[in-house]
Protein backbone atom coordinates (compact mmCIF):
# COMPACT_ATOMS: atom_id res chain seq x y z
CA UNK A 1 0.00 0.00 0.00
CA UNK A 2 0.82 3.67 -0.60
CA UNK A 3 1.73 5.55 2.34
CA UNK A 4 -0.01 9.38 2.85
CA UNK A 5 -0.04 11.26 5.32
CA UNK A 6 -2.35 13.00 7.73
CA UNK A 7 -0.82 16.93 7.52
CA UNK A 8 -0.98 17.04 4.14
CA UNK A 9 -4.17 15.95 3.50
CA UNK A 10 -5.75 18.63 6.60
CA UNK A 11 -3.39 21.23 4.46
CA UNK A 12 -5.16 20.20 0.88
CA UNK A 13 -8.93 19.64 2.32
CA UNK A 14 -9.06 21.96 5.72
CA UNK A 15 -9.96 21.03 9.09
CA UNK A 16 -7.53 21.21 12.20
CA UNK A 17 -4.74 18.29 13.08
CA UNK A 18 -4.36 18.39 16.23
CA UNK A 19 -0.66 16.21 18.04
CA UNK A 20 1.81 15.41 14.89
CA UNK A 21 0.26 14.04 11.56
CA UNK A 22 1.74 10.89 10.80
CA UNK A 23 1.88 8.38 7.72
CA UNK A 24 -0.66 5.56 7.00
CA UNK A 25 -1.10 3.69 4.69
CA UNK A 26 -4.65 1.46 5.76
CA UNK A 27 -8.06 3.15 6.54
CA UNK A 28 -10.53 0.97 8.56
CA UNK A 29 -14.35 2.77 9.51
CA UNK A 30 -14.55 -0.42 11.89
CA UNK A 31 -12.90 0.05 15.67
CA UNK A 32 -13.35 -3.64 15.43
CA UNK A 33 -11.12 -4.13 12.48
CA UNK A 34 -8.41 -1.96 13.40
CA UNK A 35 -5.05 -2.83 12.73
CA UNK A 36 -1.80 -1.17 14.15
CA UNK A 37 -0.72 1.63 12.06
CA UNK A 38 -3.91 2.10 10.36
CA UNK A 39 -5.68 5.28 10.37
CA UNK A 40 -9.73 5.58 11.39
CA UNK A 41 -12.37 7.21 10.28
CA UNK A 42 -15.44 7.85 12.89
CA UNK A 43 -18.21 7.97 10.37
CA UNK A 44 -21.40 9.51 11.60
CA UNK A 45 -25.06 7.79 10.51
CA UNK A 46 -28.14 7.67 11.07
CA UNK A 47 -28.06 4.59 13.37
CA UNK A 48 -24.36 4.84 14.24
CA UNK A 49 -21.51 6.85 15.46
CA UNK A 50 -18.12 5.68 15.57
CA UNK A 51 -16.84 8.42 17.77
CA UNK A 52 -18.44 6.26 20.54
CA UNK A 53 -15.46 3.94 20.02
CA UNK A 54 -12.51 5.83 20.15
CA UNK A 55 -11.21 4.22 23.27
CA UNK A 56 -11.26 1.27 21.37
CA UNK A 57 -8.02 2.62 19.42
CA UNK A 58 -5.74 3.29 21.81
CA UNK A 59 -2.12 1.61 21.62
CA UNK A 60 -3.42 0.64 18.07
CA UNK A 61 -4.85 3.08 15.29
CA UNK A 62 -2.00 5.74 13.63
CA UNK A 63 -4.49 8.30 14.12
CA UNK A 64 -8.51 9.29 13.48
CA UNK A 65 -10.87 11.52 11.91
CA UNK A 66 -13.08 12.81 13.61
CA UNK A 67 -15.96 15.71 14.51
CA UNK A 68 -15.57 15.86 17.86
CA UNK A 69 -12.10 16.09 19.20
CA UNK A 70 -11.33 13.26 21.81
CA UNK A 71 -9.09 14.70 24.78
CA UNK A 72 -8.75 11.62 25.93
CA UNK A 73 -7.37 10.06 22.81
CA UNK A 74 -3.64 10.81 22.60
CA UNK A 75 -2.85 9.89 19.06
CA UNK A 76 -3.11 12.40 16.03
CA UNK A 77 -7.00 13.85 14.99
CA UNK A 78 -7.96 15.26 11.61
CA UNK A 79 -10.53 17.06 12.98
CA UNK A 80 -13.21 17.83 10.23
CA UNK A 81 -16.73 18.92 9.63
CA UNK A 82 -18.05 15.38 8.02
CA UNK A 83 -16.13 12.69 8.25
CA UNK A 84 -17.86 10.91 5.30
CA UNK A 85 -16.82 13.50 3.11
CA UNK A 86 -12.93 13.03 4.55
CA UNK A 87 -13.26 9.44 4.10
CA UNK A 88 -14.05 10.35 -0.25
CA UNK A 89 -10.90 13.10 0.45
CA UNK A 90 -8.21 10.67 1.64
CA UNK A 91 -10.02 8.25 -1.18
CA UNK A 92 -9.00 10.94 -3.90
CA UNK A 93 -5.67 11.21 -2.84
CA UNK A 94 -4.68 7.56 -3.25
CA UNK A 95 -6.55 7.53 -6.41
CA UNK A 96 -4.17 10.43 -7.71
CA UNK A 97 -1.57 8.48 -6.90
CA UNK A 98 -2.93 4.92 -9.43
CA UNK A 99 -1.80 5.76 -13.09
CA UNK A 100 -3.65 2.93 -14.47
CA UNK A 101 -6.91 3.11 -16.43
CA UNK A 102 -10.18 3.20 -14.03
CA UNK A 103 -13.42 0.93 -15.09
CA UNK A 104 -16.27 2.42 -13.43
CA UNK A 105 -19.72 0.62 -13.64
CA UNK A 106 -23.34 1.45 -12.55
CA UNK A 107 -26.78 -0.03 -13.74
CA UNK A 108 -29.99 -0.80 -11.50
CA UNK A 109 -29.44 -4.51 -12.28
CA UNK A 110 -26.15 -7.06 -13.14
CA UNK A 111 -23.75 -4.94 -11.43
CA UNK A 112 -21.95 -7.14 -9.79
CA UNK A 113 -21.88 -9.77 -12.45
CA UNK A 114 -20.45 -7.65 -14.87
CA UNK A 115 -17.47 -5.94 -12.58
CA UNK A 116 -16.70 -9.79 -11.87
CA UNK A 117 -16.99 -10.94 -15.13
CA UNK A 118 -14.55 -7.72 -16.09
CA UNK A 119 -11.65 -8.60 -13.49
CA UNK A 120 -11.73 -12.39 -14.30
CA UNK A 121 -11.28 -11.44 -18.27
CA UNK A 122 -8.87 -9.17 -17.39
CA UNK A 123 -6.58 -10.83 -14.35
CA UNK A 124 -5.55 -13.20 -17.02
CA UNK A 125 -2.81 -10.87 -18.03
CA UNK A 126 -3.39 -7.73 -15.35
CA UNK A 127 -3.12 -7.53 -11.65
CA UNK A 128 -6.48 -6.28 -10.87
CA UNK A 129 -7.83 -4.13 -8.52
CA UNK A 130 -11.91 -4.87 -8.00
CA UNK A 131 -14.27 -3.55 -5.54
CA UNK A 132 -15.17 -6.53 -3.00
CA UNK A 133 -18.44 -7.79 -3.13
CA UNK A 134 -21.10 -4.69 -3.98
CA UNK A 135 -19.33 -2.28 -1.55
CA UNK A 136 -20.73 0.75 -4.17
CA UNK A 137 -21.69 3.03 -1.90
CA UNK A 138 -20.43 6.61 -0.62
CA UNK A 139 -18.73 4.28 1.79
CA UNK A 140 -18.06 1.16 -0.40
CA UNK A 141 -16.22 2.87 -3.06
CA UNK A 142 -13.25 5.31 -1.21
CA UNK A 143 -12.50 2.28 0.95
CA UNK A 144 -12.08 0.04 -1.91
CA UNK A 145 -10.07 3.01 -3.85
CA UNK A 146 -7.92 2.95 0.04
CA UNK A 147 -7.27 -1.06 -0.31
CA UNK A 148 -5.49 -1.04 -3.71
CA UNK A 149 -2.24 -2.41 -3.90
CA UNK A 150 0.11 0.06 -5.05
CA UNK A 151 1.18 -2.57 -8.07
CA UNK A 152 -2.13 -2.58 -9.57
CA UNK A 153 -2.23 -2.10 -13.26
CA UNK A 154 -5.90 -1.84 -13.55
CA UNK A 155 -9.23 -0.75 -11.65
CA UNK A 156 -12.89 -1.87 -11.65
CA UNK A 157 -14.71 0.34 -9.59
CA UNK A 158 -18.79 -0.70 -9.08
CA UNK A 159 -21.08 2.07 -8.42
CA UNK A 160 -24.33 2.09 -6.71
CA UNK A 161 -26.82 4.77 -6.31
CA UNK A 162 -30.52 5.46 -4.97
CA UNK A 163 -30.98 9.13 -5.06
CA UNK A 164 -29.41 11.90 -8.09
CA UNK A 165 -26.31 13.21 -7.57
CA UNK A 166 -24.53 9.98 -5.73
CA UNK A 167 -22.92 8.69 -8.93
CA UNK A 168 -21.18 11.87 -9.75
CA UNK A 169 -19.96 12.54 -6.29
CA UNK A 170 -18.32 8.85 -6.20
CA UNK A 171 -17.23 9.92 -9.90
CA UNK A 172 -15.71 12.98 -8.03
CA UNK A 173 -13.63 10.60 -6.12
CA UNK A 174 -13.31 7.23 -8.59
CA UNK A 175 -12.44 9.80 -11.70
CA UNK A 176 -13.08 7.03 -14.23
CA UNK A 177 -11.24 6.64 -17.26
CA UNK A 178 -13.94 4.36 -18.88
CA UNK A 179 -17.58 4.55 -17.55
CA UNK A 180 -20.72 1.33 -18.08
CA UNK A 181 -23.79 2.38 -17.60
CA UNK A 182 -25.12 -1.49 -17.99
CA UNK A 183 -28.68 -0.30 -17.61
CA UNK A 184 -31.85 1.54 -16.18
CA UNK A 185 -34.77 -0.18 -14.54
CA UNK A 186 -37.08 -0.10 -11.66
CA UNK A 187 -34.90 -0.68 -9.23
CA UNK A 188 -34.73 2.43 -5.98
CA UNK A 189 -37.66 3.73 -8.40
CA UNK A 190 -38.97 5.23 -4.73
CA UNK A 191 -36.16 7.62 -4.12
CA UNK A 192 -35.88 8.61 -7.73
CA UNK A 193 -39.47 9.11 -8.96
CA UNK A 194 -39.59 7.53 -12.24
CA UNK A 195 -37.23 5.04 -14.53
CA UNK A 196 -36.33 8.58 -16.81
CA UNK A 197 -35.12 9.72 -13.29
CA UNK A 198 -33.52 6.67 -13.03
CA UNK A 199 -31.70 6.91 -16.59
CA UNK A 200 -30.49 10.24 -15.90
CA UNK A 201 -28.48 9.71 -12.48
CA UNK A 202 -27.26 6.86 -14.12
CA UNK A 203 -25.88 8.68 -17.00
CA UNK A 204 -23.94 10.74 -14.78
CA UNK A 205 -21.60 8.65 -14.84
CA UNK A 206 -20.63 9.62 -18.56
CA UNK A 207 -20.39 12.74 -17.94
CA UNK A 208 -17.66 13.10 -15.33
CA UNK A 209 -15.93 11.12 -18.25
CA UNK A 210 -12.35 13.52 -19.16
CA UNK A 211 -12.54 14.44 -23.07
CA UNK A 212 -10.33 11.02 -23.28
CA UNK A 213 -12.42 8.82 -21.17
CA UNK A 214 -14.03 6.06 -23.20
CA UNK A 215 -18.05 5.73 -22.88
CA UNK A 216 -19.31 1.93 -23.21
CA UNK A 217 -23.52 1.88 -24.06
CA UNK A 218 -26.14 -0.27 -23.83
CA UNK A 219 -27.97 0.66 -27.16
CA UNK A 220 -31.12 -2.08 -26.09
CA UNK A 221 -31.56 0.55 -23.62
CA UNK A 222 -34.42 2.93 -24.46
CA UNK A 223 -32.65 6.09 -23.30
CA UNK A 224 -29.40 5.60 -25.67
CA UNK A 225 -30.14 8.80 -27.52
CA UNK A 226 -30.26 11.04 -24.33
CA UNK A 227 -26.78 9.10 -22.93
CA UNK A 228 -24.99 9.34 -26.45
CA UNK A 229 -26.18 13.06 -26.10
CA UNK A 230 -24.30 13.09 -22.64
CA UNK A 231 -21.29 11.52 -24.56
CA UNK A 232 -20.89 14.13 -26.88
CA UNK A 233 -17.52 13.99 -28.19
CA UNK A 234 -15.86 11.77 -26.39
CA UNK A 235 -14.93 7.64 -28.12
CA UNK A 236 -17.79 5.89 -27.04
CA UNK A 237 -18.16 1.75 -27.67
CA UNK A 238 -21.47 0.19 -28.02
CA UNK A 239 -22.50 -2.99 -27.19
CA UNK A 240 -25.91 -4.83 -28.26
CA UNK A 241 -27.82 -8.36 -27.53
CA UNK A 242 -29.60 -7.65 -31.05
CA UNK A 243 -28.36 -4.49 -33.34
CA UNK A 244 -25.67 -5.69 -35.48
CA UNK A 245 -24.41 -2.20 -35.50
CA UNK A 246 -23.20 -2.37 -32.46
CA UNK A 247 -19.27 -2.61 -31.75
CA UNK A 248 -19.79 -5.51 -29.61
CA UNK A 249 -22.76 -7.59 -30.41
CA UNK A 250 -24.39 -11.31 -30.09
CA UNK A 251 -25.40 -13.46 -32.82
CA UNK A 252 -27.33 -16.66 -32.93
CA UNK A 253 -27.79 -16.58 -29.14
CA UNK A 254 -28.82 -20.30 -28.19
CA UNK A 255 -30.85 -21.34 -25.07
CA UNK A 256 -28.78 -24.80 -24.34
CA UNK A 257 -31.91 -25.94 -22.95
CA UNK A 258 -31.30 -25.48 -19.27
CA UNK A 259 -31.15 -22.08 -18.93
CA UNK A 260 -27.80 -21.51 -19.93
CA UNK A 261 -26.58 -20.09 -23.28
CA UNK A 262 -24.31 -20.13 -25.39
CA UNK A 263 -23.63 -17.51 -28.60
CA UNK A 264 -21.28 -15.94 -31.22
CA UNK A 265 -19.08 -12.89 -29.77
CA UNK A 266 -18.70 -10.39 -32.91
CA UNK A 267 -16.30 -7.55 -32.13
CA UNK A 268 -16.21 -4.65 -34.68
CA UNK A 269 -13.10 -2.12 -33.97
CA UNK A 270 -13.71 1.48 -33.76
CA UNK A 271 -11.45 1.94 -36.13
CA UNK A 272 -14.29 0.15 -38.68
CA UNK A 273 -11.56 -3.01 -39.10
CA UNK A 274 -12.30 -6.36 -40.02
CA UNK A 275 -14.42 -7.75 -37.32
CA UNK A 276 -13.37 -10.49 -34.62
CA UNK A 277 -15.90 -13.46 -33.52
CA UNK A 278 -16.15 -16.21 -31.27
CA UNK A 279 -18.40 -18.77 -29.82
CA UNK A 280 -19.46 -18.64 -26.01
CA UNK A 281 -20.67 -20.95 -23.85
CA UNK A 282 -21.71 -19.25 -20.26
CA UNK A 283 -22.00 -20.89 -17.13
CA UNK A 284 -23.93 -18.02 -15.68
CA UNK A 285 -27.78 -18.91 -16.42
CA UNK A 286 -30.36 -16.66 -17.89
CA UNK A 287 -30.41 -14.68 -21.71
CA UNK A 288 -29.63 -11.78 -19.58
CA UNK A 289 -25.81 -12.88 -19.00
CA UNK A 290 -25.70 -12.85 -22.78
CA UNK A 291 -26.29 -8.84 -22.36
CA UNK A 292 -23.73 -8.89 -19.01
CA UNK A 293 -21.81 -10.53 -20.80
CA UNK A 294 -21.28 -7.89 -23.62
CA UNK A 295 -20.82 -5.49 -21.12
CA UNK A 296 -18.31 -7.00 -19.82
CA UNK A 297 -16.26 -7.72 -23.00
CA UNK A 298 -16.67 -4.27 -23.97
CA UNK A 299 -14.96 -2.36 -21.01
CA UNK A 300 -12.29 -5.10 -21.46
CA UNK A 301 -11.78 -4.59 -24.67
CA UNK A 302 -11.33 -0.46 -24.11
CA UNK A 303 -8.18 -1.32 -22.53
CA UNK A 304 -7.36 -2.98 -25.13
CA UNK A 305 -7.84 -7.49 -24.23
CA UNK A 306 -8.49 -9.30 -27.18
CA UNK A 307 -10.89 -11.52 -28.05
CA UNK A 308 -9.45 -15.04 -26.78
CA UNK A 309 -8.79 -13.36 -23.61
CA UNK A 310 -12.42 -12.03 -23.18
CA UNK A 311 -13.83 -15.71 -24.46
CA UNK A 312 -11.31 -17.38 -21.73
CA UNK A 313 -12.46 -14.69 -18.96
CA UNK A 314 -16.39 -14.98 -19.66
CA UNK A 315 -16.31 -18.94 -19.86
CA UNK A 316 -14.41 -18.94 -16.41
CA UNK A 317 -17.87 -17.17 -14.89
CA UNK A 318 -19.35 -19.06 -12.74
CA UNK A 319 -22.54 -18.86 -10.34
CA UNK A 320 -22.46 -16.07 -7.98
CA UNK A 321 -24.01 -16.13 -4.67
CA UNK A 322 -27.35 -15.31 -4.63
CA UNK A 323 -27.35 -14.46 -7.43
CA UNK A 324 -29.31 -16.97 -9.59
CA UNK A 325 -27.59 -19.75 -8.07
CA UNK A 326 -28.54 -23.63 -8.15
CA UNK A 327 -28.10 -26.15 -6.05
CA UNK A 328 -28.78 -29.67 -6.81
CA UNK A 329 -29.95 -30.80 -3.46
CA UNK A 330 -31.12 -34.21 -4.74
CA UNK A 331 -32.25 -36.60 -8.13
CA UNK A 332 -35.19 -34.81 -8.08
CA UNK A 333 -34.92 -31.48 -6.66
CA UNK A 334 -33.05 -28.28 -7.57
CA UNK A 335 -33.21 -25.32 -6.06
CA UNK A 336 -32.52 -21.86 -7.52
CA UNK A 337 -30.95 -19.17 -5.00
CA UNK A 338 -31.88 -15.21 -6.64
CA UNK A 339 -32.23 -13.98 -3.50
CA UNK A 340 -29.82 -11.15 -3.41
CA UNK A 341 -32.28 -8.39 -4.64
CA UNK A 342 -35.54 -7.94 -6.89
CA UNK A 343 -37.07 -5.49 -9.28
CA UNK A 344 -39.44 -5.80 -11.90
CA UNK A 345 -36.76 -6.70 -14.47
CA UNK A 346 -34.62 -9.31 -12.83
CA UNK A 347 -37.67 -10.73 -11.37
CA UNK A 348 -38.58 -11.91 -14.93
CA UNK A 349 -35.27 -12.70 -16.26
CA UNK A 350 -35.23 -15.35 -13.13
CA UNK A 351 -38.52 -16.54 -14.28
CA UNK A 352 -37.50 -16.83 -17.86
CA UNK A 353 -34.53 -19.07 -16.15
CA UNK A 354 -37.39 -21.22 -13.58
CA UNK A 355 -39.22 -21.89 -17.18
CA UNK A 356 -36.51 -23.33 -18.60
CA UNK A 357 -36.56 -26.19 -16.02
CA UNK A 358 -38.78 -29.17 -17.47
CA UNK A 359 -39.43 -29.88 -14.07
CA UNK A 360 -42.72 -29.09 -11.65
CA UNK A 361 -41.81 -25.08 -11.04
CA UNK A 362 -42.43 -23.49 -8.08
CA UNK A 363 -41.87 -19.52 -7.52
CA UNK A 364 -41.33 -18.37 -4.03
CA UNK A 365 -41.75 -14.56 -3.90
CA UNK A 366 -41.19 -11.99 -1.21
CA UNK A 367 -41.36 -7.86 -1.68
CA UNK A 368 -39.83 -5.94 -4.01
CA UNK A 369 -38.64 -3.07 -2.29
CA UNK A 370 -38.30 0.54 -3.03
CA UNK A 371 -41.39 0.90 -5.75
CA UNK A 372 -43.01 3.50 -4.61
CA UNK A 373 -46.80 4.12 -6.05
CA UNK A 374 -45.66 1.70 -8.34
CA UNK A 375 -45.36 -1.17 -6.27
CA UNK A 376 -48.65 -3.13 -6.65
CA UNK A 377 -48.47 -2.51 -10.10
CA UNK A 378 -45.42 -3.99 -10.63
CA UNK A 379 -46.23 -7.01 -8.56
CA UNK A 380 -48.98 -7.89 -10.37
CA UNK A 381 -47.02 -7.67 -13.27
CA UNK A 382 -44.79 -10.18 -12.03
CA UNK A 383 -47.69 -12.57 -11.04
CA UNK A 384 -48.92 -12.13 -14.86
CA UNK A 385 -45.46 -12.83 -16.26
CA UNK A 386 -45.11 -16.10 -14.21
CA UNK A 387 -48.54 -17.43 -15.20
CA UNK A 388 -47.74 -16.49 -19.08
CA UNK A 389 -44.39 -18.19 -18.64
CA UNK A 390 -45.95 -21.80 -17.87
CA UNK A 391 -44.92 -21.43 -14.50
CA UNK A 392 -46.87 -24.54 -11.99
CA UNK A 393 -46.67 -23.03 -8.69
CA UNK A 394 -46.51 -19.49 -6.89
CA UNK A 395 -46.30 -19.23 -3.41
CA UNK A 396 -45.90 -15.46 -1.66
CA UNK A 397 -44.95 -13.73 1.47
CA UNK A 398 -45.57 -10.02 1.99
CA UNK A 399 -47.81 -7.49 1.91
CA UNK A 400 -47.01 -6.17 -2.07
CA UNK A 401 -46.21 -10.13 -3.30
CA UNK A 402 -49.84 -10.86 -2.17
CA UNK A 403 -50.99 -8.90 -5.27
CA UNK A 404 -48.69 -10.92 -7.54
CA UNK A 405 -50.23 -14.25 -6.17
CA UNK A 406 -53.94 -12.86 -6.54
CA UNK A 407 -53.00 -12.68 -10.02
CA UNK A 408 -51.57 -15.89 -10.63
CA UNK A 409 -53.77 -17.78 -8.80
CA UNK A 410 -51.22 -19.11 -6.07
CA UNK A 411 -51.03 -19.37 -2.30
CA UNK A 412 -50.25 -16.57 -0.05
CA UNK A 413 -48.87 -16.66 3.65
CA UNK A 414 -48.54 -14.40 6.52
CA UNK A 415 -45.72 -16.30 8.05
CA UNK A 416 -42.37 -17.42 7.21
CA UNK A 417 -42.55 -20.81 9.15
CA UNK A 418 -45.89 -22.03 7.44
CA UNK A 419 -44.32 -21.18 3.89
CA UNK A 420 -41.32 -23.19 4.43
CA UNK A 421 -43.46 -26.17 6.18
CA UNK A 422 -45.25 -26.16 3.23
CA UNK A 423 -42.57 -26.07 0.69
CA UNK A 424 -40.62 -29.17 2.16
CA UNK A 425 -43.64 -31.05 2.06
CA UNK A 426 -43.45 -30.45 -1.62
CA UNK A 427 -39.89 -31.69 -1.54
CA UNK A 428 -40.99 -34.85 0.07
CA UNK A 429 -43.97 -35.35 -1.97
CA UNK A 430 -42.42 -35.09 -5.15
CA UNK A 431 -38.96 -37.31 -3.93
CA UNK A 432 -41.51 -39.78 -2.93
CA UNK A 433 -43.12 -40.25 -5.95
CA UNK A 434 -39.99 -40.00 -7.65
CA UNK A 435 -40.72 -36.92 -9.65
CA UNK A 436 -38.79 -33.96 -10.67
CA UNK A 437 -39.06 -30.19 -9.01
CA UNK A 438 -37.88 -26.87 -9.30
CA UNK A 439 -37.75 -24.12 -6.24
CA UNK A 440 -36.76 -20.17 -7.56
CA UNK A 441 -36.49 -18.13 -4.41
CA UNK A 442 -36.23 -14.64 -5.22
CA UNK A 443 -37.07 -11.21 -3.24
CA UNK A 444 -35.02 -7.69 -2.45
CA UNK A 445 -32.92 -7.24 0.79
CA UNK A 446 -35.59 -6.23 3.01
CA UNK A 447 -37.68 -9.85 2.32
CA UNK A 448 -34.72 -11.83 3.96
CA UNK A 449 -35.51 -14.68 1.22
CA UNK A 450 -32.28 -16.43 2.24
CA UNK A 451 -34.41 -17.84 5.06
CA UNK A 452 -36.04 -20.25 3.02
CA UNK A 453 -32.85 -20.76 0.72
CA UNK A 454 -31.31 -21.94 4.20
CA UNK A 455 -34.59 -24.09 5.23
CA UNK A 456 -34.97 -25.60 1.90
CA UNK A 457 -31.18 -26.56 1.87
CA UNK A 458 -31.24 -27.96 5.43
CA UNK A 459 -34.30 -29.66 4.99
CA UNK A 460 -34.13 -30.55 1.98
CA UNK A 461 -30.58 -32.34 2.49
CA UNK A 462 -32.20 -34.11 5.36
CA UNK A 463 -35.78 -35.33 3.53
CA UNK A 464 -33.80 -36.58 0.17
Amino acid sequence: MLSMNLTELAAQYGGTLVNPGIGFSTVSIDSRSIKSGDLFVAIEGNNFDGHMFLNNLSGTASGAVVSKYADTLNIPQWVVQDTTKALGDIARCRRDQFLGPLIALTGSSGKTSVKDAIAMILSQTHKVHATSGNLNNHYGVPLTLLEMDQYADIAVIEMGASAVGEIDYLCSIAKPDIALVNNAQSAHIEGFGSLEAIADAKAEIYACLGPAGIAVVNIDQPWVEKWLSIVGERPYLSFSVSDASANIFAREIYDNGDGYFRFELVIRPLNNGTCEKSLVQLKIPGRHSVSNSLAAAACSYAVGVNITQIVSGLEKMSDINGRLQQYKISETFRLIDDSYNANLDSFKAAIDVLACAKDHCILVMGDMGELGEQSVTMHQQVGQYAKKSGINSLYSIGLDSEYACAEFGGSHFSDKNTLLMSLVQQVEQFATNGESLTVLIKGSRSANMEFFVNGLINRGKALC
